[in-house]
Order: C-alpha cells, then structure tokens, then sequence
C-alpha cells in the first residue's frame, strides 16, 4: 500500500475554530463566531505562556556591555532590541545618555550597528516623531525618525539562563531575586558581571552585577517569547504541528465555557490529558536530570 509521502499536514486558524465548534456541538457560522474564537485563541497562548508551554519560541539574544567611563556604565538592558532610527549616529558615544529635545525623554545607547541607527535601553517615556536629541557627553545632536518600538522586548516572557563572554570564554552568571539585587550595598561597582536580575514589567529588563568594567564582554541569554496572535484567519498558528491536538482541545474547552456548558467539563478533561502529553513532551530530551536547593527564602 502506498504512502501519501507527505508530512506537511496543519490547519490554519479556521480550521482550528471549525473543529472546535464542531466538539462543543455548534457550528461555525457568523462573523462574531469566529471573533469570540479568536480572542479565545489568544487568551489560551497566554495561558500556554504561564504555563511555559512554548519552548519553540525559545531563542538566543547576544547584547554587548556598555561602559562609559571608569565610574559609569550600563547595568540595566532591555531583554530584547530597541533600535531608534536617527539622522545620524557617529558623533554620539556607546554609554552615554541622549535626552529629547521636545520630549525631554532619555534614553541610554548601548550599541550603534550602523550610521542611522542606535540601540537602546528602555525609553523613560515616549520620544517625538522628528524631535532632536542630544548626547550627554558628547554634546552631540540629530533628529529621531520615530519613537522606538517596545514590541520585541515585550514580546519576552522569562529568562532561562545567561553568560558573559570574553574573550571567546564563556562565564555562567546567577539569576537573583528582586530582594537580594536590592541588598547589594554598591550597585555601581565595575567587574565582569557573576549575577543578573530580571525585572518583569510589561517592558521587562535584565540588570546585571557588578555593572561592566568595558564595552567589549558580550551578555548572552536565551529568552522565551509569546506566541504569535491568533490574527487571520488564514493564519497557522505558531506551534509545532504536534500540539495541534492540544490547541484545538483547549480552544474546545474555552469556547464550551462561554457557548456550550453541559460539555464543559468533558471538554476540560480532554484538554487536561492533551496538555499533559504535549508538556510532557516539550521537554530537553537526553539531558540528566538535575536539582539545585535554593536557600534565598531562609533566614538566619
């Protein structure tokens, strides 16, 4: 018996509805139904994102240090990219602090990848279309094109792990805890960084310890990222073709809750057994199983 030798099976986002209205007895029919499908979707990649179920979204992030003077540097980044466009970038120096002019927002620059454009760290505010902003220690000044999108950084959900390269070298650094960043005595002092914090705003920021003694060590940390939003209705939506079942079991039990109550609890066990394989599942296969005791929450 032949095979059909192909292996690209998926549903978009409206097959995914029309299955679930079919589980929960319904038919999909009026536009709102696919409406109130969608912002289901969505509120499930949220709940999947609590539950740390998208390791696929998983991805590595290189930030180099920056360090102004023996007394200044940048200690807090942004856990992803904020890239300004700006008329000119040549004059202004790694580390310093530009302020707009009309705005009065500030801003530090962490790297300059080409002559018109600028990363930053997180913005104090909001910077105005074609405002000029001005350096703090060069005196330097051009316009800004826009306001600098937050989408990346606030497309990041935690922080699993990170190093601080040099020279080739990898060094592991510590996550800490919002208490123990706060017990440092100094948090100026320069060194090559041995721990980090992460504070998770809704523009989340990762600060490291001791701040960076030169502009060349490398901060290198994989992240986890939302999910792309169910949009489209043509759209497939972002997850291996494995948690199909999964997706289409909780956007079920999601929809029964609102539009078909007496399957809700049958539609909740499903999706739980489904939730279950999938999580168990999205794991690092082969990797030795590893426990290390925290004692952050004990007092002497």
């Amino acid at each position: 018996m032949a095979t059909s030798g192909s292996v690209d099976f998926n549903l978009d986002m409206s097959e995914v509805t029309e299955e679930a209205f079919e589980r929960c007895g319904l038919e999909l029919r009026t536009g709102y139904d696919s409406k109130t499908a969608r912002r289901s979707l969505n509120l499930l990649f949220a709940d999947w994102a609590n539950r740390g179920l998208n390791l696929w979204t998983v991805e590595q992030v290189s930030q180099t240090m920056a360090q102004l003077s023996t007394s200044s540097a940048i200690a807090t980044y942004p856990i992803g990219a904020i890239t300004a466009t700006v008329g000119a970038s040549g004059s202004f120096s790694v580390g310093e602090t530009i302020t707009g002019g009309t705005s009065g927002v500030t801003a530090d620059i962490i790297t300059k990848p080409s002559g018109t454009t600028m990363t930053l760290t997180v913005p104090s505010g909001s910077f105005t279309a074609s405002e000029t902003i001005t350096g703090s220690s060069s005196s330097a000044s051009t316009t800004i094109t826009a306001d600098p999108s937050l989408t990346d950084v606030q497309a990041t959900v935690d922080v699993l792990e990170a190093v601080i390269q040099r020279d080739s070298e990898d060094l592991s650094i510590v996550r800490m805890g919002r208490q123990e960043y706060l017990s440092i005595p100094k948090k100026t002092t320069q060194g090559r960084p041995t721990q980090f914090y992460v504070d998770r705003q809704i523009t989340p920021t990762m600060t490291v310890w001791p701040v960076p003694e030169n502009s060349t060590d490398t901060l290198i940390f994989y992240r986890m990222k939302r999910l792309d939003d169910a949009d489209a209705a043509t759209n497939n939506a972002q997850i291996p073709f494995r948690f199909l079942p999964c997706l289409v079991a909780g956007l079920s039990y999601n929809i029964a809750l609102k539009r078909s109550p007496p399957r809700v609890e049958a539609l909740k066990a499903i999706y739980e057994e489904e939730f279950h394989r999938a999580s168990s599942e999205d794991i690092d296969h082969g990797v030795p199983l590893r426990l290390v005791p925290s004692y952050a929450s004990l007092r002497i």
